[in-house]
């Protein structure tokens, strides 16, 4: 398995899964209290920013467009902020 596949993969099995898990809650959170602080806005459209980058990461990888080395370092800087 190449690290373009391991790099895919981690962000389609895990990434964006938790991202999207994360703003669901946040949602909640804020639907709950029906008022959302500034800080939850700013977490939520930081997340939401997070998700497009790694969609785009991903169709980038489909076509092929990264360079080894980007992906070595996106792959190293996923799972240094997974095994946190």
């Amino acid at each position: 398995m190449t690290n373009g596949d391991k790099l895919k993969n981690i962000l389609e099995l895990e990434i964006i899964p938790d991202l999207e898990v994360a703003i669901d809650e946040l949602f909640a959170t804020i639907e709950k209290s029906k008022n959302a602080t500034k800080e939850q806005k700013d977490d939520l459209e930081e997340m939401r920013e997070m998700r497009t980058e790694c969609f785009a990461i991903v169709e980038e990888l489909g076509r092929n467009e990264l360079e080894e080395d980007e992906i070595d370092e996106l792959l190293g800087e996923l799972v240094d902020m997974k095994s946190l």
